[in-house]
């Protein structure tokens, strides 16, 4: 018998290999097992002990002198039937601690971490993402700057997530020539929007603890990032803008 079929109970290599060499053996001291075994004479006891703790083996003393021998081999089922037991216990303990650990998740405020999404189906799964967890007393704040190079894309993309941005509080700060645009003459009753004439920072979602950055030109590319800190900077950089603009 190979000891590589034992290992697929559980012991290590080294176990299993000297669990053999006692069944061969019987009644033994170190030299031989080691000699039967091949573990190094360095690691024999360390080896041993742990099969006397899994109940596969035992040693009686003899003038101040160890024997090591196996038990019998039905012990092998024994040792499965705890070891799956202790499996069992343990996954009863886990389920009861994923409540916890996941409101650790949740209560962490300075969780920080960022997603990429690529182009118009990526960036609506992030909008989705965004809005998910929102309820009608939320607001959302963004800043947005018209250009040509993408003004038509950008207004088709942002009709066709009407119907869950009709539903949002929110609030915008945008540049004036987007004041004429087909979607923002369309949706002007259901936002709040200010048109400046002065530079803005990009065209930026924020939405609770979460930023939403979208580069329209050349490709479509969106940044997500989860951060309550950078969120409220932001927020607060809008809530002063929105003071003084017209």
């Amino acid at each position: 018998m190979e000891s590589k079929q034992l290992t697929n109970f559980g012991l290590t290599d080294g176990e299993a290999k000297v669990y053999l060499a006692l069944l061969k053996r019987g009644s033994s001291t170190v030299g031989p097992i080691v000699k039967e075994s091949k573990i190094a004479y360095s690691n024999i006891y360390e080896v041993l002990e742990r099969l006397v703790k899994k109940g596969l083996a035992s040693f009686i003393k003899k003038e101040k002198t160890k024997y090591f021998q196996a038990t019998e081999p039905y012990r092998l089922k024994e040792y499965l039937e705890n070891k799956e037991k202790k499996i069992q216990e343990q996954k009863e303990e886990l389920k009861k601690l994923i409540p916890s650990l996941n409101a650790l998740i949740k209560s962490n405020e300075s969780k920080t971490d960022a997603e990429i999404f690529i182009g118009a189906k990526g960036i609506k799964t992030a909008y989705e993402k965004l809005s998910s967890s929102l309820t009608k007393n939320d607001e959302t704040f963004f800043f947005y700057i018209y250009e040509k190079e993408y003004s038509e894309k950008s207004d088709e993309f942002y009709n066709s997530m009407f119907d869950i941005t009709k539903k949002l509080k929110a609030r915008g700060l945008a540049n004036k020539e987007y004041k004429n645009s087909w979607f923002m003459q369309k949706a002007k009753n259901v936002m709040k929007v200010k048109f400046v004439d002065f530079p803005l920072p990009g065209n930026i979602d924020i939405v609770k603890d979460k930023i939403m950055i979208v580069s329209w030109h050349p490709e479509i590319v969106g940044f997500l990032i989860h951060s309550e800190s950078i969120a409220r900077h932001f927020r607060n950089y809008f809530n002063k803008i929105w003071g003084i603009a017209k």
